[in-house]
């Protein structure tokens, strides 16, 4: 348990949960505690989804910028990766994972929700890449993964002007998957991912494996993927499970083997 980053772990839910007021900015502390938490949740086979959440009134306002105003090039050219890899960590978690968020998630706090697989937010959020504003560019992830979210077009507008979008707007163009009262976002956020905390784990992981790894490959690279993993299920003590149950008319127990 880090000092502003924590995993809780209930009835096989992992909540990665951010803690450093006022707007839980990620400094390289955070990153490093958040790398560590998105591990832990890879790692334990109690956790079977994740809630990435934002304590407090915001999920994330963004990297710490006083940390910026004297990095020299040399400084962050070494420090770049590991600021990337924080939230690859997030990305990687082989189980579906939901960013719950209230307030502002801006700059990396938009590149954490972005690593994600899904994010549902409140109906007064912020989400944007200002990153141009201070005469940068989004440098973990916020490029790569807005675009392949949203579309180039729509990204290249957030990321050239620096604007924010609101929640409705976000909703339009597919950065949020739903919209709930403020209030009532961690709760909407952990019941999108309770249903697969029953599910077949193996299953869920390779699908999740075959979709983010196809994305990144032609389209001949991905099939070959998906087969691979396709067939590699049937190893699993879930498909055999699951295929008898469908058989037996009844509802299958999968074990997450």
């Amino acid at each position: 348990m880090g000092e502003f980053v924590r995993l809780e772990v209930a009835d096989g839910i992992g909540t990665i949960r951010l803690e450093r007021p006022p707007v839980n900015a990620l400094n390289t502390q955070v990153q490093e505690e958040l790398r560590t938490a998105a591990q832990q949740a890879s790692d334990d086979t109690s956790v079977r989804a994740v809630v990435v959440h934002g304590a407090g009134r915001h999920f994330a306002a963004g990297a710490d910028i006083t940390e910026f105003t004297s990095v020299t090039y040399q400084e962050m050219v070494a420090r770049t990766h590991a600021l990337s890899g924080a939230f690859d960590a997030v990305a990687r978690i082989p189980k579906p994972v939901v960013a719950a968020i209230s307030g502002y998630a801006l700059g990396g706090g938009c590149e954490l929700a972005l690593a994600c697989d899904w994010r549902v937010i409140a109906e007064d959020a912020k989400l944007g890449q200002p990153e141009i504003k201070l005469g940068i560019i989004p440098g973990a992830g916020g490029t790569q993964r807005l675009a392949r979210l949203i579309g180039p077009a729509k990204a290249k507008d957030l990321i050239f002007s620096g604007r924010m979008v609101d929640s409705a707007e976000a909703l339009r163009i597919g950065l949020a998957d739903r919209v709930v009262p403020a209030a009532e976002v961690y709760t909407a956020a952990v019941e999108l991912v309770r249903p697969y905390t029953t599910g077949p784990a193996l299953a869920l992981r390779a699908a999740k494996q075959a979709v983010d790894g196809g994305l990144s490959v032609d389209l001949a690279s991905g099939l070959a993927l998906e087969s691979h993993l396709f067939a590699g299920l049937f190893a699993t003590d879930d498909r055999l499970e699951g295929t008898t149950a469908f058989v037996e008319k009844r509802a299958p127990k999968f074990t997450g083997r």
